[in-house]
């Protein structure tokens, strides 16, 4: 048995717009994962003496620092370097969480169904009635001392609940089929039917949704990083660039187009990575 539909892989392959998302992808995952070996500078020293003018202003591009200098002196190439393997870790951090706490309430939920099914989709409806960047500010303010962990951990914990619902939903659909009946008469247990025939059965669904939760969580962490509750200073994430770069926006705008850029290009890789997956998985969906 394949383990990929042939027909899914030649359709994905057809489709140029998932070809480019996943080229821009690979792009970002390699230069972010290179990061220390492409990186001209350390990304959090500054070179005041030689990226700053009399005015302090940063001085643009030049061969030493290919993409100028920040308001302190830092190289920004580094910087946006570095600040892409944060952004991506956090994004991809978190969605291992959505994906772990999603697929297990919605598979329980779904194939147990009655009150364990009730039980859990209330509490999900309870904790979609939080605002999320509220609270996600609210537990990274109560945290005394808040690391990276603590960024993807809050967006993960919090992020899950739209996947449960979706995994539900197929699950209800999966445990009626003559598979799942046949291995029920045949005497099989309850873990050995969820392990064995549904959660394979969902890997799809849960592999297109991952794809762009990692966008969604790109934007997440950048939005926080803006409002100064994300990545902890003097580390570079896309989005700490930003909210580094806005008191020179007018004045020096690449040091925000740059950053800007990255997490723009990214996101739209991801979104049309996972809607190309989507067609070439479901092409009547």
């Amino acid at each position: 048995m394949d383990l990929v539909d042939p027909r899914a892989v030649a359709r994905f392959r057809r489709n140029r717009g998932a070809l480019a998302g996943l080229v821009i992808v690979l792009v970002a995952v390699v230069l972010s994962a290179l990061a220390p070996l492409l990186a001209p500078h350390d990304p959090n020293t500054p070179f005041k003496s030689r990226t700053l003018t009399t005015q302090g202003v940063p001085i643009g591009p030049t061969r030493e620092f290919p993409l100028g200098a920040d308001s302190v002196g830092r190289c920004e190439l580094s910087r946006l370097l570095y600040g892409g393997r944060v952004s991506l870790i956090v994004a991809f951090a978190s969605t291992a969480i959505v994906v772990v706490l999603g697929t297990s309430v919605g598979l329980v939920a779904g194939y147990f169904g009655r009150f364990t099914d009730a039980a859990l989709m209330r509490m999900v409806d309870a904790l979609m009635t939080f605002p999320f960047m509220l609270t996600v500010m609210a537990l990274n303010r109560i945290v005394r001392r808040p690391g990276l962990w603590v960024v993807f951990v809050v967006l993960g914990a919090l992020s899950w609940l739209s996947l449960s619902r979706q995994v539900r939903a197929k699950t209800l659909q999966l445990k009626e089929q003559e598979f799942v009946l046949a291995a029920r008469a045949l005497g099989a247990s309850s873990a050995r039917i969820l392990a064995r025939h549904i959660l394979p059965n969902l890997a799809t669904l849960v592999i297109v949704i991952a794809t762009s939760v990692v966008a969604q969580m790109i934007i997440a962490e950048s939005a926080l990083s803006m409002l100064g509750v994300g990545v902890v200073p003097p580390t570079a994430s896309w989005g700490s660039m930003l909210q580094e770069s806005e008191s020179l926006t007018r004045a020096v705008p690449r040091l925000t187009l740059a950053p800007g850029l990255a997490i723009l290009l990214t996101v739209v890789g991801f979104n049309l990575l996972g809607e190309g997956l989507r067609d070439a998985f479901d092409p009547k969906g």
